[in-house]
């Protein structure tokens, strides 16, 4: 009954079923399944921010073994603003101009007046984000003031509460390494609820495995940078404990593509992908929130070209 169900699946899907022992296929097709999913199957849904091909609940798998880094290889994905927002994260950081002075413009059409206003953050300077990704993962529930206050010993360090039991090899096999963006008491005072919204470390033997479970899923430009954001963290995460990262797990709730994004789309969904690059650092911080951009190296990244879209807000 198994294999007869097995042999269903892989009829029906046979690009993306992945048969490792049997027939290596590269992680990224199941990206490039993912949008030929929604782009045939998806119901088009008018939503707060335009029309959108929606579908409900997909999961890949991502192999970061040998330092293997799964940066979409069908067009150019922006590595190094990746990293930077997620350093941003780590640090607990919401100030805006803090990417902006890095060159990194994902988050100003959120930051900028007009939107806080119309989110009701009236008292926000224009750049302040409220208690959004980094405020929750390293002071989860602190009181929140303004980007600039110091949040130090307040709230729950729930990223520094992981990292100190994978240090312990004693708490490494805990099922409660979990760390939440989500937070009700304050998603009215953050300029955008989180999408990524849940992660939880898991380690089997002495592999680092991270899975994220993401609430609404921008097929088009927010998917590939979540995996490479949270494929760099498990990355940087292992190598700081003294693991190796094993696999990046992402569970998708609402997938959608927007109209304007489909086209594009299906000239990238053409592209054969090229190997991953791997990924390897400098040295060894002494605090996850000391690495910097020059720490990650990244060997052997080759793309087809960016493609343009548009990112909606």
């Amino acid at each position: 009954m198994l294999r007869q169900t097995l042999r269903a699946l892989k009829s029906r899907h046979s690009s993306f079923i992945r048969f490792s022992n049997v027939h290596p296929l590269h992680d990224e097709y199941q990206y490039l399944h993912l949008v030929n999913d929604v782009a045939a199957h998806g119901e088009m849904v008018s939503g707060r921010n335009g029309n959108a091909k929606t579908i409900v609940g997909s999961s890949m798998h991502f192999d970061l073994a040998n330092g293997t880094l799964p940066l979409l290889t069908t067009k150019r994905v922006a590595w190094k603003t990746c990293l930077r927002e997620l350093l941003w994260f780590i640090r607990g950081q919401t100030d805006n101009n803090v990417l902006k002075d890095q060159n990194v413009g994902i988050w100003d059409g959120n930051a900028s007046r007009e939107f806080l206003d119309s989110r009701g953050l009236v008292g926000n300077r224009e750049g302040d984000l409220g208690p959004v990704y980094g405020h929750q993962w390293r002071y989860f529930n602190a009181e929140y003031t303004t980007c600039e206050a110091d949040y130090t010993g307040k709230g729950v360090d729930q990223l520094g509460a992981v990292v100190k039991a994978l240090e312990d090899p004693s708490q490494r096999s805990s099922r409660r390494l979990v760390v939440s963006a989500w937070n009700p008491c304050q998603i009215d005072s953050m300029a955008l609820p989180p999408c990524h919204v849940l992660m939880q470390f898991n380690v089997l033997g002495n592999k680092l495995h991270c899975s994220l479970y993401q609430r609404s899923a921008d097929v088009a430009l927010g998917v590939p940078f979540n995996i490479a954001s949270y494929s760099m963290l498990t990355h940087l995460v292992a190598h700081h404990v003294g693991l190796e990262a094993g696999e990046f797990i992402h569970h998708l709730g609402n997938c959608h593509i927007y109209d304007d994004h489909l086209e594009p789309l299906a000239e990238q969904a053409e592209r054969e992908p090229y190997p991953f690059p791997t990924l390897r650092f400098r040295g060894r911080r002494d605090a996850l929130e000391l690495y910097e951009v020059d720490d990650f190296i990244v060997d052997g990244y080759e793309s087809h070209p960016s493609i343009k879209m548009d990112m909606r807000q």
